[in-house]
Parts: structure tokens; sequence; C-alpha cells
């Protein structure tokens, strides 16, 4: 990633990920295989439910990060077995003071806490709540000053009634009614807070319900149910692989849904969910998982066992150093010289297999497993080398989406997964500030610093995308530090020249609840990527670094293909967490279900 400019006196820089060198006398070995964290889902009526004939959704068990490295792991370092935890999620249609269980939790508005003379509350269904418990939850939401903003909440401890605990938890000024990523995230962050209860009090079973649901339309309700779920089933996930006692499996195992709807359309919302919450969880993994481990070798494994377990739309090809050469990728190739990891070029190709392709898609990643800067060294207070493990997160993304949507099989569409992956280090072999290189379109680039590697990489992925015949591309890179300066640790910037693709992805991040802004593409400024000596140089001024950094990337996209370019190096991580966020799979995955036959 380019460091920004405030961190950095060099010109623009690359997203970079810190990792340490084999030796060449390690032995072959391989990971144990980590079982995948299991979801279920059942849509039931209050009559089924009682019957015990609830529909129920299995995820399939998948294996989790189970690699096989080229060379044993620096450190001796290998991910912990985990055991698969399951939960089920139900919609029932019964009153909320009629469920009995461990925690009942009330997404509530600050239109929904408003009080009467009496103090007593004016919504319906708090009033019912509140007189099932004398009067309690009233009182205790004045004494502690609960309004209903975004980010309060609050429990109560009950006994003598169905529910051992009741819990308010504030969404703000509530929803507008349609699916923006406000919204979203609102219900999203209800989602987690039911998943911290549910810790915190060791409890098994859960319901949810929204105070003012009735107020919802019958699509807005399925869109909440999603978010609430999302919420939930991420945040009761940790990522313990690499600790050596890992935490006790969550106790939670059950959420049910009430007032928010039911049958086959719910079923169907949740099992999506389901299968995206997958492709986030894997995203995540691929970058908390530390360089020593993550090669790109074992990235490489990563995908090819998402083709091999979806086999039935998924194909693999992985090409090496001497594959690559002969394709002339030397862009890519220049910043993978210095490692003794070889480079690995990803190409993951999803394929109905059934029905007719109207549309061909490409998603390419940004794919560096570790990046020291090269000569460009990163150093000093400031410049993240000990967290550049996640300067691969546009590459995790590819990867999360595609093992998301080999499970939801969208018709009608062709999607290409492509990651250019490899390792920039420093040795004699490297990359030097002042070589030229020469990218597979031909195209010549002098090399000003050689920690803006990620563009390089993705300038001859780009190419080979264009190569696939299709009609969009979506690249996502941990590019700039620049971006973050500008746009804060929250939102991913996009470029593109296409306004209607902008528009389809920016719809997308707004259903899946993450946050994009567009930022221009200033022609003007590519006159600081001219060089003397060769077509361009890899970064410009400090000025308008992410702009530049795009500028550079279209140079290696074909005219008739729309391009949209996604500068994510803010969101990817949780500083807060110190943990990945799986940022980009939900919007990726929306993106590409909107692209199909499916939403026709």
């Amino acid at each position: 990633m380019a460091a920004a400019a405030p961190i950095r006196l060099a010109s623009s820089s690359s997203l970079t990920l810190v990792a340490s060198t084999c030796s060449s006398s390690f032995i072959f070995t391989k990971f144990r295989s980590i079982p995948h964290l299991r979801f279920s889902f059942s849509v039931t009526t209050a009559a089924n439910a009682t019957s015990g004939n609830s529909l129920l959704f299995c995820s399939r068990r998948g294996k989790r990060m189970a690699h096989t490295l080229a060379k044993a792991t620096l450190g001796l370092t290998h991910p912990a077995e985990i055991e698969s935890h399951k939960i089920s999620l139900a919609a029932k249609d019964i009153d909320l003071v009629e469920w009995k269980g461990d925690i009942l939790a009330v997404g509530v508005t600050e239109k929904d806490m408003i009080k009467d003379e009496n103090s007593k509350f004016q919504n319906v269904t708090l009033k019912k709540l509140d007189s099932q418990l004398h009067g309690l939850l009233s009182q205790v939401s004045i004494e502690e000053d609960f309004t209903g903003r975004v980010g309060q909440s609050t429990i109560l401890r009950i006994s003598g009634h169905g529910t051992k605990r009741v819990s308010l938890v504030g969404l703000g000024k509530g929803p507008t009614g349609s699916s923006s990523s406000s919204s979203t995230s609102a219900y999203r962050s209800l989602g987690e807070s039911i998943a911290t209860s549910a810790k915190a009090s060791q409890a098994n079973n859960v319901a949810v319900a929204i105070a003012s649901s009735q107020d919802l339309t019958p699509e807005f309700k399925l869109t909440t149910a999603s978010a609430i779920a999302t919420g939930a089933l991420l945040g009761t996930y940790e990522d313990n692989r690499f600790k050596s006692e890992p935490k006790k499996l969550p106790a939670l195992k059950s959420i049910d849904f009430l007032g928010l709807g039911g049958g086959p359309e719910l079923e169907k919302k949740l099992k999506y969910t389901e299968d995206v919450c997958s492709g986030v969880i894997l995203g995540k993994e691929l970058v908390n998982a530390p360089p020593n481990v993550l090669t790109p070798g074992v990235l490489a494994e990563e995908a090819e066992k998402i083709a091999l377990t979806y086999s039935d739309v998924f194909s693999a090809k992985i090409l090496d150093t001497e594959q690559c050469k002969e394709l002339k990728m030397g862009s890519f190739l220049g910043v993978a010289a210095a490692s003794e990891n070889p480079p690995k070029f990803i190409h993951l190709c999803y394929k109905p297999a059934n029905g007719s392709i109207k549309t061909k898609l490409a998603i390419v990643g940004k794919g560096l497993t570790f990046d020291s800067g090269g000569y460009n060294i990163k150093t000093g207070p400031g410049c993240l080398i000990e967290l550049m493990k996640f300067d691969m997160g546009g590459s995790a993304a590819v990867l999360g989406a595609a093992k998301a949507l080999a499970q939801i099989k969208p018709p009608g569409v062709e999607v290409h997964f492509i990651v250019a992956a490899c390792e920039n280090m420093i040795s004699g072999t490297g990359m030097r500030p002042g070589d030229i290189l020469t990218a597979s379109n031909g195209k010549t680039i002098e090399v000003n610093n050689t920690d803006a590697e990620g563009r390089l990489t993705l300038a001859d992925a780009l190419v080979y995308a264009c190569n696939q015949g299709v009609d969009k591309i979506v690249d996502l890179a941990t590019l700039t530090g620049a971006c973050i300066v500008a746009l804060g640790p929250s939102i991913a910037g996009i470029f593109t020249s296409s306004d209607e693709l902008a528009k389809e992805v920016v719809a997308a991040s707004e259903v899946a609840g993450e946050k994009l802004w567009r930022l221009p593409m200033e022609e003007s400024y590519w006159d600081s990527m001219k060089s003397g000596v060769a077509d361009m140089v890899n970064t410009g001024g400090r000025q308008g670094g992410s702009i530049t950094a795009a500028l550079f990337l279209k140079q290696f996209v074909d005219e008739k293909v729309e391009w949209l370019h996604i500068d994510m190096a803010g969101p990817v991580w949780n500083d807060k967490k110190k943990a990945a966020t799986g940022f980009a799979v939900p919007t990726l995955v929306q993106w590409v279900v909107a692209n199909s036959s499916s939403s026709s």
C-alpha cells in the first residue's frame, strides 16, 4: 500500500505486508485441517415450532485453512484445530411476551422511547412488555437515560417470566424505509449487540424483535432480518487459531426472529446470509493469518480448495513463474523477484452448471502476502509495517466472495476471480529503484519507488482479466495510505470512468451495509506519472496519491471494458478489535447477484 504523505517523505508507496524469509533448508509440511464454523438456519411458524417440524438448513462442513506449505513455516507456527459451532436461526410468529428463553432483545428507535405524561411508553410493543415487567423497563430506561440512540444498550436480569433477561438496543432515528447502508449498519449493530450479550451471559437461546416492526414493509423486514443475522453470526465468530489456549466455543445455539415475517422468502434470505457470512469469515481468516503462514503458495491452495469443493461451478488455474514469463508478466514478476517464496498467479472461474451466460465479470484482488517495501523499505513510526499482513486484503475479498457465490450459485453470470500473489522482499535479485519493467500489454514502467508494488502486480492482473473477454471488472486493493488520510478507516474510495458501473457497485454496497465514496479520475494529474525513459513511473508526487494510483491502473484496462477500482486500505482492518473486517465480500457478492439472471 502506498503510504500516506504525512507518514512518509518518499512519494506515495504501496500497502505493505510484513513477513519473514524462510530458510531453504526447511522441509515440506502440511497444516492441520480446521473445520469451518457452521451456522444452520430454520424458519418456523408458531405451530410447527411447537410440533418440532422446523425447517433446518445446515451449511456444508468445510475445512478451513488446510494448507500445504512449500516449506516448513517459519517459527513452527500452525493454526490450531477449531471445533465447528452451529447456530440455528428461526423466524417465529408468536408474541414477544410469550417467548421463553435466555435473552429477549428488542431494537428500539428514539421515537419508540417517547413516553407519555405518566412516564409510560407510547409504543404498543414496549407498553405491553413493560406491563408484563410491572413498569421495570420504563423505570430503568429513565434511570439510565436510555433514549434509543445508536450504540446505546441496556439489559435487565428478571425472574418469574418466560425470559431470563430483557435487552433494549438503540437504533437511532430508525430505518429510512430502504436498504441504505446506514439502516443496514444499525440493524447489523443490533445483531452484534445480541452476540455480545450472549457471550457475556453464556446464553443458549436469544430472541430478537423490533419495537415498531409493524411499520416495516415485507421487503424491508427481510433486509432487517438479514442484517441482524449477519451482525449476530459475525459477532459470535472469533479467530482463535493462533492462540495457545483457544477460548471455549460460544454457548449460543439459536436465535429466534419475532415479528419479522416467515416462509420461503425469509428462509432463502437467511440461507443467503449464511453463505455471505462464510465468505466474510474466510476473508477475515486470510487477512488475520500471519505472513509466515500465509505465503503466495498457501493463498493459491485456498483458491484450489474452493474449486475442488465446488467443482460443479468452479475451475482453477494456478500459473507458476515460468507460465507468467510466457505471458510476459514482467511487472508482476519484477515485484516477486526478491522473495524465496515463488509467486502464484491465481485464476478461479465460476460458471453456472446450467443455462446461458448473459454477463461476464472479473474481480481482481491485490495479493501481496508480504511487502517489506523493497529497497524503499518501510521504516519509522506510523509506517504500519507491523500490520502489513493486510496488504493482501483485496485477494481475501476476492476469495471470500468466490466461496460465498459458490454456494449461492447465481445463474446467467460468469465470474473470473484473479489474484497475482507474491511477496515484495529485499535481496540481490530484487527489483531496484530505477529499474524498468515491461508489463504484459507491452507498456514500460520506470520503478521510482519499490514500495508502490501493488499497482505493479495489478497491472498484469488487469491485462489478464481483459483477455478473458469480460464485460466489467472490479479490482480491490489496499493500495494507498493517501486514501486512509482522505476517507478514514471506515470508507473505501472508488474510482471509475463509468457512471453506470459506479451506480451498480454503490447500490450493492448500500444493500451490504458497506461504505464507499467515489473520488475523481483527474486526468491532469497524470503529468506527475510521466517518465523520461519509459512510458510511465509507478508513483507520482505526494499530492493526490490515490488518484494517480488509479490513473496508473487505468493504463492496463482495455477501453472497451467497464472498470472500477476500490481502494480499501482503510476498512480492511479494525484497529479497535486488532483484526480483519472481511470488508467488500458482501458488496462483491451483491454486485454479482445483481448482474445475474436471478435479478431479472
